[in-house]
């Protein structure tokens, strides 16, 4: 199977499929934090996070919504050839855990804004209570809205390790309700978890692939400074993947996934500055041509091995 010459559902494809041209993503940054960093959970952040919330490249705080999208605009349109439109992306930390009015407020004036084809929300899912995902109900009746959930893995035992506080039926009940308000969804996972075993990382695939999820995110592990994965890491190191780990591992993952499903995110680039491992991935051009390239060697695609 062939998606404009890619041999799986990329987002890019998916966004011309959607809107009819190229569409950017401009990270906003809503003021938020998360209920791992506030002390609500007791527990502290999940242990990969950086200071940036996962955001690293969001816009600044102290800017309104409007003037975000502006400042973003003029990041992008240097590197644009032609017209497109763009997605209203809350990135940093958990981008429901505010008051609802706030919520309101940010997300209408992004939604609002007459260069913005789409708002995408990345949340956790214990932080989407009913009124939350009626608000997502009703901003989407707009322009579409996609809600982006942080699971990580469906293995309790590495959830508990990573800090990521919740279990998996919270993430279950968030995920069906999001559906039923006719939101779409898009799951993030990493691969290369301390502990987790290929098999384990796969079960995590296998489980998505039969579900109703939208689209997935596969992250590779990074370990940056200032977390407390990379304070682990340096008292008492722990097995990273190398590239031709990755290469072949994020494959097995795309052979299971149903070829409906869009792939936002295939390997991820973290802050070069944070970078502690695996060093390969900074280079990340070079990580997406020999992922194409084993794609060819192995005369592989998107959901050849689905339904499983």
């Amino acid at each position: 199977m062939d998606w404009n010459g890619k041999p799986y559902h990329s987002l890019d494809y998916e966004l011309k499929k959607q809107f009819g041209q190229k569409v950017y993503k401009l990270s906003l940054n809503g003021g938020m934090t998360c209920p791992g960093r506030d002390g609500t959970l007791g527990s502290g952040p999940c242990i990969f996070c950086s200071a940036g919330g996962s955001g690293d490249f969001a816009a600044p705080v102290m800017d309104s919504v409007h003037e975000q999208i502006e400042a973003a605009k003029l990041q992008v349109q240097r590197k644009m050839s032609g017209h497109g439109s763009y997605i209203a992306y809350f990135q940093s930390y958990t981008n429901t855990y505010a008051p609802l009015s706030h919520l309101r407020s940010i997300f209408t004036d992004a939604i609002r804004h007459p260069d913005i084809a789409a708002l995408s929300v990345a949340t956790r899912p214990d932080c989407l209570g009913p009124e939350v995902v009626d608000l997502l109900r009703e901003l989407n009746s707009i322009k579409p809205v996609w809600v982006e959930l942080g699971l990580q893995t469906i293995h309790e035992s590495t959830a508990c390790f990573i800090r990521r506080g919740y279990p998996l039926p919270v993430f279950e009940s968030a995920l069906l309700r999001l559906k039923e308000a006719g939101i779409t969804v898009i799951v993030h996972i990493i691969l290369g978890l301390p502990g987790e075993t290929r098999e384990m990382m796969l079960e995590t695939v296998r489980y998505l692939a039969k579900g109703v999820v939208d689209g997935i995110k596969l992250q590779l592990l990074h370990i940056l400074n200032g977390t407390d994965l990379a304070r682990i890491y340096r008292d008492t190191p722990f097995p990273v993947l190398s590239m031709e780990e990755y290469l072949d591992l994020v494959i097995d993952c795309v052979e299971l996934l149903p070829p409906d499903m869009t792939i936002h995110r295939i390997t991820g680039d973290g802050p070069k500055k944070l970078l502690v491992s695996p060093l390969w991935s900074g280079n990340k051009r070079l990580v997406l041509n020999s992922l194409h390239r084993r794609f060819k060697e192995r005369d592989t695609w998107q959901g050849k091995h689905f339904p499983l």
